[in-house]
């Protein structure tokens, strides 16, 4: 037996249980991992909602660090004692142990803590793709990241800062714009007071940018687009503000032959050697320094639904993790 946090119908944080469950045997190629550290991401509150639907009764997570206790037949690459973390696309890490396709976990180097790995699997994957191969940032490129002070938002800053790129970070408060300032952002816009697109046009000299990376949705996408160059690329990768509504292609060529894209993380770690690449470079920009993992707030795992209320109102900087 073990404890976990379990939604039985979709909904708000009230529908987050903190209830005992029976683990499955463990499968050939499993690994039985003990977590000690849960990271909390928007799409969980997708999951729990029913925006993205998920078997009931479910649980939530996709990602955590831990201890491998137990490695099923056939897996040869992880022993017991290991520390690993891992992220998956099916949810599940709401608890103090899961069943893990060893194929989809990676070894943790002793410059990495479990809470830091916990909070940067999936963020911190995503960022790697989203910089280095949806559109490779280049040394002296403009981009726009929005909700720039969340978890994959203040990662993504420091990481193009590092690669050389001109930050231009959408913020909703000037708190959130002091934080991204600190974190390597040469420009901050504060969307409570000031027109995004308005002051990207005014800080390119009305060229636009190469790339805006916009995980608001709705609210932002058409803003968006407007604060394209010709030809750039717009990258829609999350619906904190709702999915973004049916539109016609002819406003991409209207705008510049504009290109778009919906990303997902699964889909550029789909084989172990991208998983393993991929981490290897995240581990090492976050081990090097150049990259710092903010850990905004820890909660215990039993207060998950706290977790939620404080992420969906946007009282939350940087990353969230959940201890056991």
């Amino acid at each position: 037996m073990t404890q976990a946090i379990v939604v039985r119908a979709f909904g708000g944080p009230e529908a987050l249980e903190w209830s005992r469950i029976d683990l499955p045997r463990l499968k050939r190629n499993e690994v039985r991992v003990r977590h000690t550290a849960v990271g909390v991401n928007y799409i969980d509150v997708y999951d729990r909602t029913g925006l993205y639907p998920m078997p009931l009764p479910g649980i939530l997570g996709r990602e955590a660090a831990g201890v491998v206790e137990e490695a099923g037949k056939g897996v040869k690459t992880l022993a017991p004692g290991d520390r690993v973390a891992y992220v998956l696309s099916s949810p599940g890490s709401y608890a103090e142990a899961r069943h893990v396709p060893a194929d989809r976990v990676v070894r943790l180097p002793p410059e990495i803590t479990d809470e830091q790995a916990a909070a940067m699997m999936l963020k911190g994957l995503t960022a790697q793709y989203l910089l280095r191969r949806t559109y490779k940032v280049r040394e002296g490129d403009a981009v726009v990241i929005h909700a720039a002070a969340g978890g994959v938002g203040l990662l993504a800053v420091q990481w193009a800062r590092h690669l050389g790129a001109h930050v231009i970070a959408v913020v909703g408060s000037d708190e959130k714009a002091a934080l991204v300032r600190e974190h390597g952002a040469q420009d901050a816009i504060v969307t409570s007071r000031e027109d995004f697109v308005v002051r990207v046009r005014e800080i390119t000299g009305g060229k636009g940018v190469p790339v805006v990376y916009d995980s608001v949705g709705k609210d932002t996408f058409s803003g968006s687009l407007d604060c394209l160059r010709p030809l750039g690329l717009m990258v829609t990768y999350g619906n904190a503000s709702g999915p973004v509504p049916p539109f016609s292609a002819l406003e991409l060529s209207r705008r510049g032959s504009l290109f778009l894209t919906r990303p997902t993380l699964f889909h550029y770690i789909a084989s172990k050697g991208d998983l393993n690449r991929a981490a290897r470079e995240l581990f090492e920009v976050v081990g090097s320094g150049a990259v710092q993992v903010r850990i905004g707030q820890t909660y215990r795992l039993s207060d998950a639904a706290q977790a939620h209320r404080d992420l969906e109102s946007r009282r939350t900087t940087g990353s969230t993790v959940l201890v056991p």
